[in-house]
């Protein structure tokens, strides 16, 4: 919620102009340094996640007084209005809906169960936090659970969304930030040990691997065509898309909105009434229609990484309205988290034994739903360097199915927390 602005912040820094270039400057250190190869940095964020850090350091600049963020304009409209559905589009266009088809039925199949787990998860924790602490569960918690199921369905783009659409309080958001970085994580550190145990699993399960290796060919190949020197052309037409896709979601959104809210009894049950749930479906919409045109070979110019960057500026500006020790009063949600994600993967181990998988297979379609296409090619390089686009592309999915499928996730939370 805004600050008054009859009331005079006591804040250091009030210019819009100067807390951007803070907010710039802040991200661009935080990557510098865990670009570092070696050295104590390598050290600290082989425990401290990058992504951690542009959501808490802002947070710290407003916790200390440095900065007011509930007073700025960064965040609404500039990042979440603006930015926010620029990002899905760029990050959408780069799906490769074709080529994730053709990597076998049984990668696609482990990524939908990873997706519905992940679903079935939610209503799971929820009832049994219900039983065992029921203050976890009580008030906005299942918004706070809404947008979770974003991040762990597509990515930090239908996070913040879901944030948006349910109208989710900073403080409830970043407390959910923190689940999301703590338990994905330690999910990502864990398969990446199974990683290298690979061969063992398989061979006691009786896995199939062939179609791993003609993967490794694939891929490849994928990657090599479409990579190229970006030139100025590329990144005038990344932005002028991404942007203009921005703007006809606006201009459609607010009569799109405006008639179903006078005119469809139901719309309010499900938010259609409301503009920005517009921009985020037409959002993705035109970038899922984009992927299947000749638009998709800009993601070989940067389009995706555009997306990331954005989205990064988005996460720190979301950051800066939050109080960092408001986050130490609901250690419950952890416990939630941990329910939740254990039973994903209780549901999805079954699956994959059920279709005697490689662990290869159980691997990408958890990460790619849990960790997005920012650590899903982390855990697949693993596995082999040339595998790392299966991670990209199967978690690039995420941001077209993301928010659908996390919005369906909030209303049938919100109707089992009776509200």
């Amino acid at each position: 919620m805004a600050a008054d602005p009859a009331t005079p912040s006591t804040a250091l820094i009030t210019n819009d102009i100067v807390l951007f270039g803070l907010v710039a400057a802040t991200l661009a250190a935080v990557f510098w340094t865990a670009s570092r190869p070696s050295g104590p940095w390598k050290r600290f964020y082989t425990y401290v996640p990058a992504l951690l850090l542009c959501y808490f350091i802002p947070g710290i600049y407003n916790t200390v007084g440095l900065i007011e963020g509930s007073a700025s304009a960064l965040y609404n409209p500039v990042a979440s209005r603006v930015l926010l559905p620029a990002a899905l589009v760029l990050l959408t266009l780069t799906i490769d809906l074709r080529g994730v088809l053709r990597l076998g039925p049984k990668l696609l199949l482990m990524y939908i169960g990873a997706s519905i787990t992940v679903m079935i998860g939610a209503f799971a924790a929820f009832w049994i936090m219900g039983l065992l602490h029921p203050e976890t569960v009580a008030g906005d918690t299942w918004a706070g659970m809404a947008t979770l199921a974003g991040s762990w369905i597509g990515g930090g783009a239908n996070m913040v969304a879901m944030k948006e659409v349910f109208a989710v309080d900073e403080t409830t958001f970043g407390q959910f930030v923190v689940v999301d970085v703590g338990v994905g994580y330690v999910w990502m550190a864990v398969l990446i040990f199974l990683a290298g145990r690979a061969a063992k699993i398989d061979a006691r399960s009786g896995a199939d691997t062939r179609a791993i290796e003609d993967l490794k060919t694939r891929l490849a190949s994928y990657q090599a065509e479409h990579e190229r020197v970006t030139s100025l052309t590329d990144l005038m037409l990344i932005v002028g898309i991404a942007f203009g896709a921005v703007g006809l979601s606006h201009a459609i959104a607010g009569p799109a909105s405006a008639w179903f809210g006078a005119n469809v009894g139901w719309a309010r049950q499900v938010s259609l009434h409301e503009p920005f749930v517009w921009v985020v479906v037409l959002s993705t919409l035109i970038g899922l229609a984009l992927s299947f045109t000749r638009v998709r070979t800009l993601d070989g110019a940067g389009a995706s990484k555009i997306g990331t960057l954005l989205l990064y500026i988005l996460i720190a500006c979301i950051g800066m309205q939050m109080d960092i020790f408001a986050l130490a009063d609901r250690p419950w949600l952890f416990l939630l988290g941990l329910i939740w994600i254990s039973i994903h993967i209780a549901l999805l181990w079954a699956l994959g034994k059920a279709l005697r998988v490689p662990f290869f297979y159980f691997a990408m379609g958890s990460q790619s739903n849990i960790g997005g296409p920012a650590s899903a090619p982390v855990v697949a390089s693993v596995f082999h360097p040339s595998l790392a686009p299966v991670g990209a592309l199967l978690g690039a999915l995420g941001y077209a199915t993301g928010t659908v499928l996390a919005y369906l996730v909030g209303i049938g939370l919100r109707a089992m927390a009776g509200q």
